[in-house]
């Protein structure tokens, strides 16, 4: 029961992931990712909103599984993530490559403490 959760989870996290990429980086003429950016932050948040609905006793472990694992996990990207770092980098848009580190590292976590915090004013 438990993996047709996360396949489920994982079979609306593929699209959404492809489809939120085309559309947000389609209104950017940049050379930045800004669609895996907004993918990962948004996964971040949703996560950490499971992660404190979970710890409020607002949420169990199936919903844990669809969403943090399914979903989540096929919303957001670290390889493609890294590899647009990498090739950030190797076309010489350096300041692109060390944006994008820095920015997602820093967004995803307070994406992901803001969903805590917001699911602690929910359901806390």
């Amino acid at each position: 029961m438990n993996w047709l959760l996360v396949i489920a989870g994982g079979m609306a996290g593929a699209p959404l992931r492809y489809l939120t990429d085309r559309a947000v980086q389609s209104r950017h003429d940049t050379v930045f990712p800004w669609g895996t950016f907004t993918v990962n932050i948004a996964g971040s948040l949703v996560l950490g909103l499971l992660t404190g609905a979970v710890a409020a006793g607002a949420a169990g472990s199936h919903l844990q599984l669809l969403i943090g694992t399914g979903l989540c996990g096929a919303l957001t990207t670290y390889s493609t993530f890294s590899y647009e770092t990498l090739r950030l980098a190797q076309d010489g848009a350096r300041f692109y490559a060390v944006a994008n580190v820095a920015a997602s590292v820093v967004a995803g976590l307070g994406a992901a403490f803001a969903g805590v915090a917001l699911a602690g004013a929910i359901w806390g």
